[in-house]
């Protein structure tokens, strides 16, 4: 399936129609036995979507980061956070090899993720180096035939379920006046001796675990590294724009379910003989909500258009990051006003507020924490001295 720009609406009600055969009810059901959404993900690379955003060529639907963008702000209104990870990381991955695999490895693994045959994972955060990535410990030493690998990966989404994971690790000792090189890209196969994975207890989005992962000794071979030894990084940051991007639309996503739901609810609870929609304790939460989501999709517009352009990077960056930053506290805000609005029954499960509550709290700290997005305004926009 062949995607358009043009195609925009259309694509927002084909992923919106599917959607529909996945209710909250479902995701609820997920979430509380930590299952993963077998059947979500089947049915969304059977229909196409799964590998909207990957080349043709590799048999994706070619489209750009506004498609992949609609499509998960769709997802998210759908299934929150949880719904989102079984999207978001096939298309990032498949994005990262697309641009910087050998020709033998985009066409061997991009279809298969593509086509939902084959589940990947994103291993870069470690215990000790968090935000600072550079910071990483995974050691690759280069053997006859391959690398050894040592180390440990947290908050690995989807390892459990994960066939292979593109692994960033270290080739070279940290140079601390060139502290970006010397770490390298791979695609390794979980399906070899040396792999510990664990999940983490986490207090939502349970249906994708999050696992820490340790490799012993687990070898790489030749064939899966990808790109040029010791770029890793590099190949690594030139796709957190498109990222944050997404990230945003996501957030959107449920912030938008979340207002839709809380004027509903408003509309239908009758307390003192009245609508509590009436009062104005009520309405101006809401109001503002809208508002906010409103000027967040602006910014994250903008961002999609200033990516695509390709004009200017900085730019985008910029765009990138503030799309990041006002569609997650945007999302917060209004899914903790979905909270207040239905009082005490947010704490029911069968009204689904709290889970999304809950998720949309994690997008203001991942994929990187609002308080960088602040670090990188201040430094890279404003010109102000760097503070960390």
């Amino acid at each position: 399936m062949a995607f358009d720009e043009n195609d925009i609406d259309d694509v927002r009600s084909a992923v919106r129609e599917l959607c529909t055969e996945f209710p909250v009810e479902y995701w609820e059901e997920k979430d509380a036995k930590g299952e993963f959404p077998t059947e979500f993900h089947k049915a969304f690379a059977e229909g196409g979507w799964l590998g909207s955003v990957a080349p043709e060529e590799y048999g994706g639907g070619g489209g750009g980061v506004r498609v992949g963008a609609t499509i998960l702000q769709e997802v998210a209104r759908c299934g929150a956070l949880t719904a989102c990870s079984t999207v978001h990381m096939p298309m990032f991955i498949m994005s990262s090899l697309a641009e910087f695999a050998s020709e033998e490895q985009k066409k061997r693994y991009i279809p298969e993720i593509a086509e939902g045959r084959m589940l990947a994972s994103f291993g870069v955060t470690e215990p000790d180096a968090g935000t600072d990535t550079t910071k990483i410990s995974t050691r690759a030493v280069k053997v006859d035939g391959g690398y050894i690998v040592n180390g440990q990966k947290t908050w690995n989404s989807g390892a459990i379920e994960a066939d292979r994971i593109l692994l960033l690790a270290r080739t070279s000792p940290r140079d601390p006046e060139k502290k970006t090189m010397g770490m390298s890209l791979f695609f390794a196969s979980f399906d070899t001796p040396g792999v510990t994975i664990k999940p983490i207890r986490k207090i939502g989005r349970n249906a994708v675990a999050s696992c820490d992962v340790v490799f012993e000794d687990f070898f790489v071979p030749d064939e899966d590294l990808i790109g040029e030894e010791g770029q890793g990084f590099r190949y690594i940051l030139s796709g957190m724009n498109s990222e944050r991007i997404y990230i945003a639309s996501e957030a959107l996503g449920i912030g938008k379910w979340a207002l839709e739901r809380s004027v509903n609810y408003a509309k239908e609870r009758i307390i003192f003989d009245r609508a509590i929609g009436q009062n104005q304790a009520v309405q101006h939460p809401l109001a503002r909500n809208y508002m906010s989501l409103e000027a967040a999709q602006l910014a994250v517009n903008a961002a999609i258009d200033a990516f695509d352009s390709g004009v200017d990077p900085k730019r985008a960056g910029e765009l990138a990051n503030i799309g990041k930053y006002l569609a997650s506290e945007a999302a917060f805000q209004t899914t903790d006003d979905a909270m207040q609005t239905h009082g005490g029954y947010s704490f029911a499960r069968e009204y689904h507020v709290g889970r999304y509550w809950i998720e949309s709290r994690l997008m203001r700290i991942a994929p990187v924490n609002n308080q960088m997005v602040l670090n990188f305004i201040a430094e890279h926009v404003l010109k102000l001295p760097r503070s960390y």
